[in-house]
């Protein structure tokens, strides 16, 4: 029987752009290694929770310009604490424990990360966004 941590990691994507080198920050390293395949793991959810969101709290974003819908992701991401707590708590759940112990040494370094990858891929799928928007 795999453990809970060997398990998480076998389901995460290769992603095969990454870049990883000596250089490299520990944040950095941390982000490529961890953060960015977990964000694309959980993209379907991550777009979910955001079309609830704009939904539930605002629902203007359906009727914004492309535009206006990258500005509106860009501030809401920035501003709203209980969207970006989802969001962290959404990665954060998939981390091993390892991970886990590594995050909360530089949490907030790496906090700003994942929700800047967050961000540019919310903003990548806008398209997407609103034409799942009826589906919801």
């Amino acid at each position: 029987m795999k453990s809970r941590d060997s398990y998480l990691k076998s389901l995460r994507p290769d992603i095969l752009t990454k870049k990883i080198n000596a250089d490299m920050s520990s944040e950095e390293y941390f982000q490529n290694t961890v953060l960015r395949p977990i964000i694309k793991f959980q993209n379907d959810l991550l777009i979910s929770v955001f079309l609830q969101f704009c939904k539930k709290y605002k629902n203007i974003f359906f009727d914004l310009s492309t535009e206006k819908k990258i500005l509106y992701i860009e501030s809401v991401i920035t501003k709203d604490s209980k969207l970006k707590a989802s969001f962290r708590n959404l990665i954060i759940g998939l981390f091993s424990i390892d991970e886990y112990y590594e995050y909360l040494k530089n949490a907030s370094a790496l906090n700003k990360r994942m929700t800047g990858i967050i961000k540019e891929r919310l903003i990548s799928n806008v398209l997407l966004l609103s034409e799942s928007a009826s589906t919801i």
